[in-house]
């Protein structure tokens, strides 16, 4: 596949831990959007005795949102890891999706942002399956996806979206086929988080 200069520059952006999560907390207003709906959904209070699995944590940017001793984030850059295990709270492990190194039913709740958009559907598909394998039955997945700006007004927007590299932004439809019959769609709704607009799916994970 062919790459384009802008390509070439995000690469070496996103190669960089420390200038990327900057750049993000710049347009995405301190991840304000995404840290409302964590708490809204998952609730990780002090008191709570539930795991929390970040499927895809990149920098672990969420892992301050959840009790430490009860946080795993996951992730396939060893770039990223790294930078998350120095500077994160919580553990780290790197991790295909489609082959998770946890025990069935070892988590009560995972954060899955801005990952399946970047996966082709039989990837996610599996991906999904694999999540399915590692939380309890009644477990919450909050899944929150890019998607294109509603309002032709953000022009900011609309560039990050064409900027976005992920080549996978599906409809409500796509998504809850991907999802599969192993979890059962609770609440969907928009979500604006500085100039990046989302998807936000509350999932609960059947038998």
């Amino acid at each position: 596949m062919t790459t384009t200069p802008t390509d070439n520059l995000l690469d070496q952006l996103s190669a960089a831990p420390r200038l990327w999560n900057a750049l993000r907390w710049i347009v995405e207003a301190g991840f304000h959007g995404e840290r409302l709906a964590i708490a809204r959904e998952l609730r990780p209070w002090a008191g709570d005795g539930r795991r929390f699995l970040d499927f895809g944590c990149g920098t672990g940017e969420f892992a301050g949102e959840f009790p430490p001793g009860r946080y795993v984030g996951i992730d396939l850059s060893t770039t990223y890891l790294r930078f998350a295990g120095q500077h994160r709270p919580g553990s780290y492990m790197a991790s295909s999706g489609e082959g998770l190194a946890l025990a069935d039913g070892s988590f009560d709740a995972a954060l899955i942002l801005g990952v399946l958009h970047h996966l082709p559907d039989d990837i996610a598909a599996a991906a999904m399956a694999e999540l399915h394998r590692a939380l309890r039955p009644g477990a919450t997945a909050l899944v929150m996806e890019d998607i294109p700006p509603p309002d032709w007004r953000n022009a900011a927007g609309h560039l990050m979206h064409w900027l976005d590299r992920g080549g996978h932004i599906r409809t409500e439809a796509d998504y809850r086929t991907i999802f599969g019959a192993g979890f059962a769609v609770e609440r969907a709704y928009p979500m604006r988080s500085g100039i990046c607009d989302y998807a936000v799916y509350v999932l609960k994970r059947i038998p």
